[in-house]
């Protein structure tokens, strides 16, 4: 891959709770157009490199870089701004509200003129238009209804919708954390499609992964964390998921 400037950088990331040393001089970077996996042991420190990235952390030193221009996120709401999206694994959606409302929830689009100005009225139609038109670029129209609500959907269709929402409006990055680790194979296999198809738009995605085969088969580089920052980052092609886990527990050592 040619080196580009990266589209999301961290510098020198740092972030403590107490005595507890989440992010140790961390860096990392995102270049246009790749999926980029993340990968380390449970406490190695990828949800805080995560949230210091979409602003659901505020680094206690270090700096994070989007296109270049020093960016300072105070909250998700700002990264959104931004164009960057993050899917959590929690999914963070309503279970009772249709797919339409879940797909722009925070930023339902209001009526023109006075109904929507005044009266506050939602523009039902546009929106269900839009999230329709969505699904459907992203091969998710078995989804017979928008208006069903995402309680009636299997967990691969609610991952879907996730997906979807963040292709939608992340208009620079999407950062995926563990996207298929509560599917089964059959839904899974269809997440990891909906990955590359959204990468294929030009969109590059960060996914945050446990699974092995998952990240070997989808990434282009591996980014391996561990006690608090970047161990290294490896081409899967020229490394085995063996290789990855060892160097993510410390079994073997990383390359320079």
């Amino acid at each position: 891959m040619t080196q580009q400037q990266p589209i999301l950088s961290g510098k020198n990331l740092v972030k403590r709770y107490g005595k507890v040393t989440a992010l140790d001089h961390c860096d990392f970077e995102l270049y246009p157009g790749e999926i980029l996996a993340v990968i380390g042991d449970n406490g190695a420190g990828k949800s805080s490199l995560i949230k210091a990235l979409s602003g659901a952390v505020v680094p206690d030193a270090g700096e994070v870089y989007l296109e270049g221009k020093k960016v300072n996120f105070k909250s998700p709401i700002d990264a959104r701004h931004a164009g960057i999206e993050t899917v959590y694994q929690t999914l963070a959606m309503s279970p009772a509200l249709s797919i339409a409302d879940n797909m722009f929830m925070g930023r339902e689009i209001r009526k023109s003129g006075f109904m929507g100005k005044v009266l506050g009225q939602l523009d039902k139609k546009k929106m269900e238009a839009f999230a329709r038109d969505k699904l459907s670029e992203l091969g998710l129209m078995t989804i017979q209804n928008i208006n069903q609500a995402v309680e009636t959907l299997s967990g691969g269709q609610r991952q879907g919708v996730a997906v979807a929402r963040a292709a939608a409006f992340g208009s620079r990055v999407i950062i995926l954390d563990e996207p298929t680790a509560a599917l089964g194979v059959k839904e899974s296999r269809r997440v990891l499609e909906l990955i590359l198809d959204v990468r294929s738009r030009g969109t590059p995605i960060i996914l945050i992964s446990h699974n092995m085969p998952h990240v070997f088969e989808v990434a282009d580089r591996i980014h391996v964390h561990r006690l608090g920052k970047r161990l290294c980052v490896i081409d899967p092609k020229d490394y085995t998921m063996s290789d990855a886990v060892a160097f993510m527990t410390g079994a073997k050592e990383a390359p320079a």
